[in-house]
C-alpha cells in the first residue's frame, strides 16, 4: 500500500522517575525545544508516568517528579503555547490504544527488546507485565497522535523500529493505511551522555554515585566540581577525533563540550585538541555552568508554584485529546468495536 501523507507531527516523552540529568537535557529535552522552534510541524511532549510505574514508584515522589520534569521541560525552552505539554495518564487514549496494540504486537517481538533484558536481568520472572509490554504502550503514545517523527537517543531506536512493525501489521491486518511509519530523529553530538565516573556506562539517575552525573537541579558550584573531578586518563586530548578511540571518558567530555557549544565533535576537537585536562576541564566547567545554571534556577522558581504547572498540564491534556480522541475512535471502528 502507498503511505498517505500525514501532517508533520513530533512526539516524544521522558519518564518522571526521579531526577533530570545532563543526559536527559542534551540527549532529549534540548532537542525537543529545538524541534519546537524549527516550525513546520506540531510538537507534543510528554511526561510518561504510565511507563514509570512499570517498576514501583512512591506515589508522593511520582507526583513531585512529574511536576519537576514539567518544570525542566519549560525551563529548557519548551513553550506550552507552542508545544502541547502533557502528562500521559491525563490522556486516557494512550492506554486505550495501548491495549489494541498489545493485541497486534507479537510475543517474539517483545522478547527481542534489549532494554527489557537489561532492566529485568536475572529476575525476569519477577518483572511486571507492564515492564515486559511497555514498548507496545510506547507505540501507542506515538501512534495515538499519528506522529511522523520522534526525537530519541540511540538506546530507544529499537523501540521505534517496533512501533513501525506494529503500525505496519495493523495496517496490513485491517487493509488500511491508517498509522504512519514514524521516523526516529537521532542527531547531535551527545545523543548518549555517559557517566562522569565510567565512560562505558550511560549517565543515569539510578547510579548510586551522585558524582557520576550532573543533575539539572545542581547549583553552579556542584556542576563545576563534578566536571573538574570527572574521571579521565593521563594523556592530553588528541589533535583529532580519531585519537579518542579507546578513551571513553575523554570522548564523553568532548561530546558534552561539543553539545553545549552547539558544535559537532569534529569542530570541538578543532577548539580543544591537544589540551591537557587541567586546561580543558575548567573550560568545560565554566561552559556547563553558563548553560545549565539558568535552567536549574528557573526550575526552582517554577516548582514554587505547582498549581500553575498542574494548570499547564491540564490544558495540554485538553489539547492532546482533541487530536487523540478521533484517532482512537477511528481505530475502534477499523477493529470492529460497536460505538
Amino acid at each position: 500500500m502507498t503511505q498517505p501523507d500525514f501532517a508533520p507531527r513530533v512526539f516524544s516523552g521522558i519518564q518522571p522517575s526521579g531526577g533530570l540529568t545532563l543526559g536527559n537535557y542534551l540527549g532529549a529535552i534540548r532537542r525537543f525545544a529545538e524541534m519546537q522552534d524549527r516550525g513546520g510541524h506540531q510538537t507534543i511532549y510528554c511526561m510518561v508516568d504510565l511507563h514509570a510505574i512499570t517498576v514501583w514508584q512512591d506515589p508522593a515522589a511520582l507526583r513531585r517528579n512529574t511536576r519537576e520534569l514539567a518544570a525542566g521541560f519549560i525551563a529548557s525552552g519548551i513553550d506550552p503555547e507552542k508545544s502541547i505539554l502533557i502528562n500521559q495518564s491525563q490522556v486516557p487514549e494512550h492506554a486505550q490504544l495501548g491495549w489494541v496494540l498489545n493485541c497486534v504486537a507479537r510475543m517474539g517481538w517483545m522478547k527481542r527488546m534489549t532494554q527489557f533484558k537489561d532492566k529485568a536481568g536475572k529476575h525476569a520472572e519477577n518483572a511486571s507485565l507492564g515492564l515486559f509490554g511497555y514498548p507496545a504502550l510506547m507505540a501507542a503514545d506515538i501512534l495515538i497522535y499519528h506522529a511522523t517523527h520522534v526525537p530519541v537517543g540511540e538506546d530507544q531506536k529499537q523501540h521505534l523500529e517496533l512501533t513501525r512493525d506494529i503500525a505496519a501489521k495493523f495496517n496490513h491486518d485491517y487493509g488500511v493505511d491508517f498509522f504512519p511509519m514514524t521516523e526516529p530523529v537521532i542527531e547531535g553530538a551527545a545523543t548518549r551522555v555517559m557517566s562522569l565516573r565510567d565512560g562505558t556506562k550511560k549517565m543515569s539517575k539510578s547510579d548510586p554515585s551522585d558524582a557520576s552525573r550532573i543533575n539539572m537541579t545542581d547549583d553552579a558550584d556542584a556542576i563545576a566540581k563534578k566536571i573538574r573531578k570527572a574521571k579521565t586518563d593521563p594523556e592530553p586530548l588528541p589533535e583529532t577525533l580519531e585519537g579518542l578511540e579507546g578513551r571513553p571518558e575523554a570522548r564523553n567530555l568532548v561530546n558534552i563540550y561539543a553539545a553545549l557549544s552547539d558544535l559537532t565533535a569534529e569542530q570541538a576537537m578543532a577548539h580543544v585538541g591537544g589540551q591537557q585536562f587541567g586546561q580543558f576541564k575548567p573550560m568545560l566547567a565554566d561552559l556547563a555552568v553558563e548553560k545549565l545554571s539558568p535552567i536549574s534556577s528557573e526550575m526552582a522558581r517554577l516548582m514554587q508554584d505547582t498549581a500553575e504547572i498542574d494548570r499547564i498540564l491540564a490544558r495540554g491534556a485538553e489539547r492532546a485529546r482533541e487530536i487523540a480522541a478521533p484517532i482512537l475512535a477511528r481505530t475502534y471502528e477499523i477493529v470492529g468495536m460497536v460505538r
